[in-house]
């Protein structure tokens, strides 16, 4: 759903990123009040997961491709203004090092992804945890949340490329909704298995209540996950599905694919590639692990300089 520049003209691209500008800011300054220091690694990890996830797209119908965005997931183990700002950093590293998203639509693929996936899912996954109790709930309601929150970010898309002019709201609300309400089954489906996993592993990740886990502790998950990560990214991503995914494939079918510009910032690697490196495999799992520890490092020292300093983590700080 990374919209490329050229998709959306000067008057969205400037809405959008006054709003993504907006949320990411309150988002920042929630993180900095709410996030406890022993959770900090916790953050680059989830950065890095997504990062390595997302280069993972999976099949769906009409061949069309996939992948996890994975807003909820992470806002329901840390939070929604962590989960945005995870997501921003993962968008950021994708567009400027891979063009994977243009430069001008950062904003667009911020707000849809990051806030009205992550945020606006987190509330669904609240509203559905109120009527689902117990961790049968808690999985059910991240799973449906996890596909409301794709269905709503692809409704957000086709309104700003009918805002643009690029394609009658008619006919992108249509195909944006219905192919991504087939993705978002793949969505929901991954969150629910991999905060299963985390729930049955390692429950006090999943509790919303933060518990008194040493920092070591926490520190020493994010190594070994991280390198768990790695393996996604160079054993996994270089054999995903090579089918356009739900954007990719609507563009196509409605006749406005032509329309992708020129990025006006030249990537290092650009597609998940290296210029003049044949083996296409081999290319796409040195990127991607470059990737993801870059956005592992990128959330790390994000999150290091935003959160409290450990003396007000203390146990004698007010609540």
């Amino acid at each position: 759903m990374h919209i490329p520049d050229g998709f959306i003209d000067g008057k969205t691209a400037a809405t959008t990123v006054l709003l993504s500008a907006a949320g990411v800011g309150l988002a920042l300054r929630q993180a900095r009040r709410r996030l406890p220091p022993r959770r900090v690694p916790l953050l680059g990890l989830a950065a890095a997961f997504l990062f390595a996830a997302q280069m993972v797209n999976f099949p769906v119908a009409g061949g069309t491709s996939g992948h996890l965005v994975g807003g909820v997931l992470v806002a329901a183990l840390l939070g929604p203004s962590a989960a945005i700002v995870v997501l921003t950093t993962v968008l950021i590293v994708q567009c400027f090092l891979f063009a994977d998203g243009g430069v001008l639509a950062l904003g667009a693929n911020v707000f849809n992804m990051g806030i009205v996936g992550a945020a606006g899912g987190y509330a669904i996954y609240r509203l559905m945890r109120g009527w689902l109790p117990g961790t049968r709930g808690q999985v059910a309601a991240v799973a449906f949340a996890g596909w409301c929150s794709t269905v709503l970010a692809s409704i957000c898309c086709a309104g700003e490329l009918a805002w643009s002019g690029t394609v009658a709201w008619s006919a992108g609300f249509a195909a944006m909704a219905g192919v991504h309400m087939v993705i978002g089954i793949g969505e929901g489906l991954i969150s629910a298995l991999v905060f299963l996993a985390i729930q049955r592993m390692r429950p006090e990740l999943a509790s919303e209540v933060n518990g008194p886990t040493p920092p070591r502790q926490w520190g020493e998950l994010a190594c070994y996950g991280l390198l768990a990560v790695l393996g996604i990214a160079i054993f996994v991503a270089p054999f995903a599905c090579p089918w356009p995914d739900g954007l990719e494939s609507v563009a196509d079918r409605l006749g406005f694919g032509h329309k992708v510009a020129h990025p006006i910032v030249s990537a290092p690697a650009p597609g998940y590639q290296v210029p003049g490196v044949r083996w296409a495999a081999g290319a796409t799992a040195v990127v991607g692990a470059v990737g993801t520890l870059v956005a592992f490092g990128l959330a790390l020292l994000l999150a290091r300089s935003l959160v409290r300093k450990p003396e007000e983590d203390s146990p004698f700080s007010k609540p």
